[in-house]
């Protein structure tokens, strides 16, 4: 925080998947204190009394109300994001929300505005844009040695049965940040439309609550570049392995990752790219790639690396332990959103970017229910 002496106060709210952020916030050079809030009481008492160094809010309005508190990290269930995210900054702090921002347009509009008129920092913590796969593609495209992107597709799938109830039946695409996300960053272009397919049927049960009759969806993207990808999101009755699932296709070499979350990606270089007549000649590489951890301060790497998991040991806190989680995504996505802070600069996943991702989910299901219709994606 050069020329900025203040170190900044952070809350994290929501105590289950957030348990996972709070070590790294306090690893951080440029964070003086952390914070964590959740309406499971006895959740709370435990986490405070296996960390003392963790300060603890009684109600959300008392974290809104802090005038000592400089942003809030929401990690809540989905139907709580818009609203929570506008509170927040409303409040005068700065607002970091897991995905999706929302699950509507007129939702993603007020948090755009809700941030634009605060003056405060938003930004979606998108964990498929900080992995080792997205990082290491990246470099693949910065140094040149990908060439032109050709095509992208991303994958996401997972099965959803006995999760938390709004999520029964949930719109696949209104879930699918985590395979639209990386190719929005990686192709350098917003999304300008969108036509998408629903496929198979599921349990009647599965559709009352959204309306929404598809277990799986399919889109085609078109960025402003004029770059293609392709989509595909699954959420209930599909017998699939989870997996989130990256392919950039460039002229000189292609990255694809993930027939399941954890094997090695594949890299296909093009050895002799002239036209031979026998289909060209190609070197392919299955293997590890590097942690592309670099750019974190030193006291944050370390999250970053793979490092075992004791179930047994409940009483820790999991982000030490866990730091390779979401393929070391983690440290990455704290050091983003403290730095826009301390340097006063937008994050990466900026809210009007976020709004893009979003928008184009919410909008390749409108297109799945008009049987493909081709919707332009309104931009924020």
């Amino acid at each position: 925080m050069d020329g900025n002496p203040k170190k900044l106060h952070i809350c994290v709210v929501g105590m289950g998947f957030g348990r996972m952020f709070t070590d790294i916030y306090l690893a951080h050079p440029d964070v003086a204190k952390v914070s964590v809030f959740d309406t499971n009481r006895e959740l709370l008492k435990q986490i405070a009394q296996a960390d003392p160094r963790l300060s603890v809010y009684d109600s959300f309005k008392q974290i809104l109300d802090d005038p000592d508190l400089d942003a809030v990290h929401l990690v809540t269930p989905i139907p709580l994001h818009e609203e929570q995210s506008v509170t927040v900054l409303e409040s005068g702090k700065h607002c970091a929300c897991t995905v999706p921002m929302s699950m509507s347009l007129k939702g993603i509009e007020r948090i755009v505005k809700t941030k634009n008129a605060s003056g405060k920092k938003y930004m979606m913590m998108e964990t498929s844009m900080y992995t080792y796969h997205f990082f290491h593609v990246k470099h693949l495209i910065e140094s040149g040695s990908l060439g032109k992107i050709q095509f992208l597709r991303g994958a996401h799938y997972q099965e959803m049965a006995g999760w938390p109830g709004y999520w029964r039946g949930l719109p696949p695409m209104y879930y699918a940040t985590h395979a639209i996300a990386p190719l929005v960053g990686l192709a350098g272009s917003k999304v300008k439309s969108v036509i998408c397919l629903g496929s198979g049927t599921m349990d009647k049960a599965l559709t009352k609550q959204y309306g929404n009759p598809y277990p799986l969806e399919t889109a085609l993207l078109t960025f402003e570049n004029n770059i293609k990808a392709e989509v595909t999101r699954s959420l209930f009755e599909t017998a699939k392995e989870i997996q989130e699932g990256l392919f950039v296709y460039g002229s000189k070499q292609s990255f694809e990752w993930g027939f399941t979350e954890y094997n090695d990606p594949y890299i296909t270089t093009a050895a002799d790219t002239a036209y031979t007549g026998r289909g060209g000649i190609f070197e392919i590489y299955n293997g590890g790639i590097p942690v592309h951890n670099e750019g974190l301060p030193k006291d944050l790497r370390r999250f970053s690396a793979n490092i075992p998991i004791d179930p047994e040991d409940t009483k820790r806190i999991l982000s030490a332990k866990e730091g390779s989680s979401h393929h070391g995504s983690h440290p990455h996505l704290v050091h983003e959103f403290v730095t826009a802070i301390a340097e006063d600069k937008e994050p990466f996943v900026s809210a009007e970017l976020a709004a893009n991702i979003c928008a184009a989910g919410i909008c390749a299901h409108e297109s799945a229910m008009k049987d493909g219709k081709k919707i332009d994606i309104p931009q924020f």
